[in-house]
């Protein structure tokens, strides 16, 4: 029975590092290979086979991993105090990159995330952020992406989601809202009113050139009048018909 053990043990031993020398990578997942500390290639997806001890393998996800930045104090180019955060997608593409030139390129994506937002947006007023968000984000996303891109990683999209402003900022913003409506709608009455002038202007260069149409425009007046329910109607005489009776009777 003695003799049999080491032959057991032999085998439990080789049965155990056939084990280890296993991996299965998913179709998402590839694997960073080291021999002896050294870099040899990425592998995967499918059946991966290491040498015991001599190789260590690293798992990479290449799926697109969101990363939610949290807030950030702000102080925008008009000296306004914002509270911002955003969310950022990304996603591994070199995973020899991600692993070799990185410690932990999720927490150092985060980190350069939040100084990014700050120094972009500190550039920009307040109005900016508030209108211009799509300009914005893609500020940032250009901005993360050429810097991570020694990392391995592809930054996908970025995107604003709250500005948070003060209570009294606000207020503000309402009254400068209020004084941009009405400063609109004078600017419409006195377009209005110019355009109604020169209209006037205009039909009264055609009466000077054209007596005639004073005469539409007294049929005109007087169809109005005839439309009213007044009691007394003041029937309007013209000076052209007076002339033109007096020279028909000179001795009148």
């Amino acid at each position: 029975m003695l003799t049999f053990a080491p032959v057991v043990f032999a085998v439990i031993l080789l049965a155990a590092l056939f084990i280890t020398a296993i991996r299965v990578l998913r179709e998402y997942e590839r694997g960073v290979v080291f021999t002896l500390g050294r870099f040899t290639g990425v592998k995967g997806p499918g059946l991966i086979i290491l040498i015991p001890v001599v190789q260590q393998m690293v798992r990479v996800d290449l799926r697109t991993r969101v990363l939610d930045v949290p807030s950030q104090d702000v102080i925008s180019r008009d000296n306004v105090s914002v509270k911002v955060n955003a969310v950022v997608y990304f996603r591994v593409v070199d995973a020899d990159k991600s692993v070799i030139q990185v410690e932990n390129f999720m927490a150092a994506t985060s980190q350069l995330a939040q100084t990014t937002l700050r120094s972009v947006l500190g550039k920009h007023e307040l109005d900016e952020m508030l209108a211009e968000r799509e300009k914005l984000n893609l500020d940032i996303q250009t901005i993360l992406d050429s810097q991570t891109d020694a990392w391995g990683i592809k930054v996908a999209n970025v995107e604003i989601k709250h500005v948070d402003i003060d209570e009294s900022m606000i207020r503000a913003i309402a009254r400068q809202a209020e004084a941009e409506r009405v400063r609109r709608a004078k600017i419409i009455n006195a377009e209005g009113e110019q355009q109604a002038a020169e209209k006037l202007v205009e039909a009264a260069r055609i009466i000077a050139e054209v007596p005639e149409a004073m005469q539409l425009r007294y049929l005109g007046a007087l169809h109005d009048i005839a439309g009213e329910r007044a009691s007394t109607i003041v029937f309007p005489f013209p000076v052209d018909i007076m002339r033109a009776l007096g020279k028909a009777a000179p001795g009148a």
